[in-house]
């Protein structure tokens, strides 16, 4: 006691000093977020540089082409018109310039195979001196291709560009879907423009403008429930302060160590302002509660007293819950790792930097305590009134709460085996221009992104005429599967080749003719479509997919794997599916090891971390079976509101997990405290929950306000992480009130 007196004699000693660092930390903060504060939604974020499947993926961009590939949409009057042709010839010209750009493609740079005088030449696809009709028959004969050109009604032409590899251009990606969507608005006012680089953009976009508008949103709902939580309006500047500092100093670490906010850690804000909040809120209330109760004290005194009978509590709720965030260290995804290290660093520095902000406010304070009163108060809301009312209800029917809550509990176990875990590439975007474009070049193109099949031989070359048999068999089995579009291989040229020039592909033929002749193919095919490895012992197919959920992503990747089985002689062939789609599909075995991961590591340190606050294994568990409720509950509704579990929610159960401990810590500190009192279970429940009652329902409210604005999210997925995180710990506070002091009063003895 003396030494903590000490301590914070110190602390108002030299409480100018503290004030002026604290000062210059804030702007020197400030400085650093508004000039390096940036949004990074590459990659590098979902996956670490070490990842097999990550490498194979970059390995595969840089010998068979990038799949960061923009997809235009140009509508036209007549797509076979010169005019347009040489427009886009125009266009061509001013994308190719740009040095981040592979190559670009269109009707007006596809060619086509032509065999005469035993010699294979390519000629331009379009010929302006062909009729429309003539063009038409054309374009018919190579059906695939020209899909990927040009509508079935000719009223829209698609243009590709293809960026370098991912990672030469992801410290570029903000500027450039700007200067791409530059230079195709000098040639036309009208177009839609997708692909993987575009929704990357529109990602970034909306979290930089969500984390703002959640700030603020933030600051004016807390200082809105602080004029009601706050036993006077004095403590206000104190409250406010206790979170704005924490938040701007942790953003200052961010950014002056060069790390950008992503999906995941647009969050922070929000959620660390609650908590900082929630600390005060409590602190605050002791502080008054005892300045009401021990009037003859010094202020160095009181705050001494204060001090000392919330820190405890304070400490071990921030412990669990710095727990359930840290837990996501062990999630294979980096976003998930950054999130956690970073929420764990500004919940020590809230934790630390509320208690010196509120020690020198309340030094600088003089207040009357009897005669002190909320700034707004709800006069039809009687806290002690209710509080008498729970804890005559929790002695009555403590044996029924215990029933009903355990069979609630049995139920929501079970649901945690029903909840999807899925995630649907569109929930992670907000409704606007991208998204209306990408349903509509989807609904014309049936794609908006592509994969890359690799087949290749063991022994010899695809050339060989079985080979170029069974890759036709595996082409039209790929044909049939109603996610994916448009297969782009030899076998296309292969197949026109046969309707016109028929005499090549007979029988008598020489093999080395046609091995020849299906080389020339490679030689000459587009960069845009990889036909053959160099050494032609692989040969690719390029397929259209959609944006799709990961689980639709993992059964059009099975169905591949079983065609090609089917097809090929799986110790003569191999088969790689290369693109982003592959990568994408395997987040749903990613989440599935954070959640185990990354609970059961927050479940059993909270554990000890309780058995160590108690005392006793006995009524730790006791008091732990209740804050398990609110993750059954939460189990439940995302079964029954079909809410799957996905690259947002994942960090779910950890995080809820050590937010439903904190309220229980507070009411099992004070319950513990009251042993030294006369008197069984029930009474000491009873003393606890008018004690610590009003801080609970204040914390709570704070914490489901914060994430109620996380709630008003445009993007579904980060909607839904809100709204569950705002019911879970509801959920908390009710099981606080009623199942944990039933339990602790019918079998803590």
């Amino acid at each position: 006691m003396e030494r903590l007196r000490r301590i914070i004699a110190t602390i108002i000693k030299f409480r100018i000093a503290i004030i002026v660092v604290l000062a210059l930390l804030m702007g020197f903060s400030s400085y650093q977020t508004m000039n390096k504060l940036s949004v990074d939604n590459s990659l590098g974020i979902w996956f670490l540089e070490d990842d097999p499947s990550y490498r194979a993926y970059i390995d595969y961009q840089e010998r068979f082409g990038s799949d960061e590939i923009f997809v235009g949409m140009l509508p036209v009057e007549n797509a076979l018109a010169e005019s347009n042709i040489n427009q886009l010839k125009q266009l061509h010209s001013g994308i190719d310039s740009l040095w981040y750009v592979k190559t670009s493609f269109s009707l007006a740079t596809a060619k086509y195979p032509i065999y005469t005088n035993k010699k294979l030449l390519f000629d331009d696809l379009y010929n302006p001196k062909r009729s429309e009709r003539g063009l038409k028959n054309l374009f018919k004969k190579l059906p695939n291709i020209t899909q990927r050109l040009v509508t079935d009604d000719y009223k829209n032409l698609f243009f590709y560009i293809q960026l370098n590899p991912t990672p030469t251009i992801e410290e570029k990606r903000e500027v450039i879907a700007g200067e791409i969507r530059a230079v195709i608005e000098n040639y036309y006012d009208d177009y839609h423009l997708s692909g993987a680089p575009v929704l990357n953009e529109a990602y970034s976009k909306g979290i930089y403008k969500e984390s703002l508008v959640f700030g603020i949103l933030t600051v004016l709902v807390i200082t809105t429930m602080l004029l009601f939580l706050l036993p006077s309006k004095r403590y206000l500047i104190v409250s406010l302060l206790c979170v704005a500092i924490p938040i701007s100093i942790l953003f200052g670490i961010i950014t002056s160590f060069g790390f950008a906010l992503n999906m995941i850690s647009m969050l922070i804000p929000t959620i660390l302002m609650v908590y900082s909040v929630s600390d005060a809120v409590h602190i605050i209330n002791i502080y008054h509660k005892e300045g009401l109760e021990n009037e003859n004290l010094e202020k160095l005194d009181l705050l001494t007293l204060a001090v000392r009978k919330s820190v405890t509590p304070c400490f071990y709720t921030t412990l669990t819950t710095f727990v359930g965030y840290f837990a996501l260290y062990l999630s294979p995804l980096p976003a998930f790792k950054n999130m956690g290290v970073f929420t764990c660093i500004g919940l020590v520095l809230a934790f630390v930097l509320v208690y010196v902000v509120t020690i020198i406010g309340f030094s600088f304070m003089n207040l009357d305590f009897k005669a002190a009163k909320p700034i707004l108060k709800l006069t039809a809301f009687s806290q002690t009134k209710t509080i008498n009312w729970l804890n005559r209800f929790t002695s009555q029917y403590k044996n029924s709460i215990i029933v009903i809550s355990t069979l609630i509990l049995l139920f929501g176990l079970y649901s945690i085996f029903m909840v999807k875990i899925d995630t649907n590439s569109l929930d992670l975007l907000a409704e606007g221009q991208a998204k209306e474009d990408l349903r509509l070049v989807e609904s014309k193109l049936n794609s908006s992104s592509r994969l890359q099949l690799n087949i290749t031989a063991k022994n010899g070359t695809m050339l060989e005429r079985d080979a170029l048999k069974k890759l036709e068999r595996l082409q039209d089995a790929l044909s049939k599967n109603a996610l994916l579009s448009a297969p782009v291989s030899v076998i296309n040229v292969k197949r026109f080749l046969e309707q016109r020039s028929p005499l090549l592909f007979q029988s008598n033929i020489s093999k080395e003719k046609i091995d020849a002749t299906l080389s020339e193919i490679g030689d000459n095919s587009d960069d845009f479509f990889k036909l053959f490895s160099e050494d032609y012992t692989t040969a690719g197919i390029t397929l259209g997919v959609r944006e799709i959920k990961t689980s639709e992503l993992e059964k059009v990747l099975s169905d591949i794997k079983i065609a090609f089985k089917n097809t090929f002689e799986t110790d003569k062939y191999d088969l790689k599916i290369n693109g982003f789609s592959v990568v994408f599909s395997q987040l749903n075995d990613f989440i599935l090891q954070t959640q185990f991961k990354s609970f059961f590591a927050a479940f059993f340190v909270a554990f000890l971390c309780l058995w160590f606050f108690i005392k006793s294994i006995r009524t730790t568990i006791l008091v732990l079976i209740p804050n398990i409720l609110p993750l059954a509950i939460l189990a439940i509704f995302m079964s029954l509101l079909d809410i799957p579990l996905d690259v947002s929610t994942a960090m779910i159960t950890p995080i809820m997990l050590g937010i439903a401990m904190d309220d229980t810590i507070h009411l099992v500190h004070k319950y513990r405290k009251s042993k030294r009192v006369q008197g069984s279970s029930e009474t000491r429940m009873d003393n606890a929950m008018h004690y610590t009652g009003s801080a609970l329902f204040s914390t709570t409210v704070a914490l489901v306000s914060g994430f109620l604005i996380i709630a008003s999210s445009a993007v579904p997925s980060v909607r839904d992480f809100g709204l569950l995180c705002a019911v879970t710990v509801a959920i908390a506070l009710i099981t606080d009130i009623f199942y944990l002091p039933a339990l602790l009063k019918r079998f803590d003895k």
